[in-house]
């Protein structure tokens, strides 16, 4: 059973002003949305996406086909149910990550089944499908090939090219070998190493293999898995990819709303090219550029005359992969899809798109955050309590912990902060005495106040170096507790696997973080384990 606090995403200070700003209803990005991330604009979305018409039949006889060929229990159910026209998907899209990679990826997909079981109860006249987009194009092998595991990396070393969902499975059984060794023997460590062992072995293909992993850990909520490279909807998808490549669409709509979000002084989360399709071959996903009346396909020796492309593109449609920026038009030309599940970065450059969609008739979803959270074990839990610290004191620095630390036990903290105060207060009036003489000399008062507090700092960081040696086995702890919580600074969720937490609760670690979600809460959740 795990505890729930939650806190402000402000004051974890890990997220960036423009998606703080999305959350909170900053009026600057108003119009780079459709819709606010509340449950009351979907009775809108429901409405508005019914002008879109979908190939219903198609998606789900491709769904079908793709579980089917890994050996995985269909969602039947719901595949009936996205046949009605009342139906509509909720959906998130990850890429795909050895034994599921960071924490993250499994908080991204609770985010998205809780949001579905939300929406039916709030509109029980429709149905909600949460979706499962595997980002199965995707090339970066390094960003995905590895897990971090009680202070080891174990890397899957087998790279291959071209889209990772077509990656053979070969070597993770080696992998697994290793893991096996790790885990130790307890029912929850065989389960975890049969889970992969079935999911890793007994497919070829990286894709098939990760469908039939997620399966196993969410198939119980209804979770449809969908891979997005398949000849057929990519068919459905030819009209807008002709239009990035030979007019440029994508590239000068994204600019526009670019320059908007520069000129109310936001950073740039993508930058657009002017053409943002890739070409797919076995082993190789590469951009395509435009030279002279050429289409070239970036470090290889393939190029196209205009007419060639075009029908390249009609004959083959397979061969041709979105990017960062076409991706979710794909999506949402595919899904009848009401809302995107994202994190802080994707949820930013969605907002980067709605001109984007706008122009092409495709459905701008409900742009909702998924959940961000930490998990505490009950050491780390009693460490703090001990030492007097809550738990939102963890997103302070080590320093901050300590002087917080410091005042639990003397009662003063290390600090001249109110000192300081009051000694600019006092130069104030030094500095209107010294100015009625000369103003001159305002600018020597000026700078013998700065000596001073840079004196006050100074004794300050000795304050604080004799405060950690006499209390160094407090600080030590400080120490290691953010290093626990923040490995390598980062946030835990994208660094540590799920695989610890499952070790200990088994399958009801699934359900534990199912518990007590509210989709629409955006504060930082810090689950404490009893």
């Amino acid at each position: 059973m795990l505890n729930v606090h939650r806190i402000s995403l402000e004051k974890t200070e890990h997220f960036s002003k423009r998606f703080l700003d999305y959350v909170n209803q900053n009026e600057k990005l108003r119009s780079l949305y459709r819709y606010a991330p509340s449950i009351d604009s979907f009775e809108k979305a429901i409405k508005n996406i019914s002008s879109q018409k979908f190939n219903r039949t198609l998606l789900v006889d491709v769904i079908t086909e793709q579980y089917s060929k890994a050996n995985c229990q269909l969602p039947t159910a719901n595949c009936q149910l996205l046949l009605q026209e009342d139906t509509f998907t909720v959906c998130t899209g990850h890429q795909l990550c050895l034994f599921t990679g960071p924490l993250y990826f499994i908080y991204k997909i609770i985010s998205t089944i809780t949001l579905a079981e939300q929406l039916k109860k709030k509109y029980p006249e429709s149905d909600f499908v949460p979706v499962y987009w595997m980002a199965s194009e995707d090339h970066d092998f390094e960003e995905v090939n590895h897990i971090h595991l009680f202070g080891k990396k174990l890397e899957w070393k087998n790279k291959q090219g071209g889209a990772l969902g077509n990656y053979s499975t070969d070597g993770i059984g080696e992998l697994i070998d290793e893991l096996e060794a790790i885990l130790g023997d307890s029912k929850q460590a065989r389960e975890l190493i049969e889970l992969f062992q079935n999911a890793y072995t007994k497919h070829s293909d990286f894709s098939s293999a990760t469908r039939f992993l997620v399966n196993e850990l969410f198939g119980e909520y209804g979770l449809v898995i969908i891979e997005p490279n398949d000849t057929k909807l990519k068919q459905e998808f030819v009209s807008v990819i002709e239009e990035d490549v030979f007019s440029n669409s994508s590239f000068h709509l994204v600019e526009k709303s670019n320059n908007q979000l520069e000129k109310n002084g936001y950073k740039l989360q993508v930058n657009p090219r002017e053409i943002n399709i890739f070409y797919l071959s076995d082993n190789q996903r590469n951009r395509i550029v435009k030279e002279n009346d050429k289409f070239n396909v970036v470090e290889t020796r393939k190029s196209f005359s205009e007419n060639e492309l075009k029908e390249e593109i009609k004959s083959h449609p397979e061969r041709f992969s979105p990017n960062v920026v076409t991706r979710p038009l794909y999506q949402q030309k595919i899904l009848p899809n009401l809302a995107y599940v994202g994190g802080a970065a994707e949820i930013s450059y969605w907002l980067q798109y709605k001109e984007m969609f706008d122009h092409y008739k495709i459905f701008f979803p409900v742009l909702v955050p998924r959940n961000f959270r930490m998990i505490m074990d009950e050491t780390v839990s009693e460490k703090l309590m001990k030492i007097g610290l809550a738990s939102e004191d963890v997103f302070l620095s080590i320093n901050e912990m300590t002087e917080k630390y410091s005042t639990s036990v003397s009662g003063e903290k290390i600090s001249f902060n109110a000192e300081k105060e009051q000694l600019k207060k006092l130069h104030k009036k030094i500095s209107e005495k010294v100015s009625l003489i000369d103003a001159s000399l305002v600018s020597s008062a000026e700078a013998e106040l700065q000596k001073h507090l840079n004196a006050l700092d100074a004794l300050e960081k000795k304050m604080l170096r004799a405060f950690k040696q006499k209390n160094e086995t407090a600080v030590s702890q400080i120490e290691k507790i953010k290093q626990k919580l923040f490995p390598n600074g980062e946030l835990q969720e994208r660094h540590d696997t799920f695989i610890p937490f499952y070790l200990k609760h088994g399958k009801n670690f699934i359900e534990d973080l199912k518990r007590d979600i509210d989709p629409f809460d955006f504060r930082f959740i810090i689950l404490s384990e009893k």
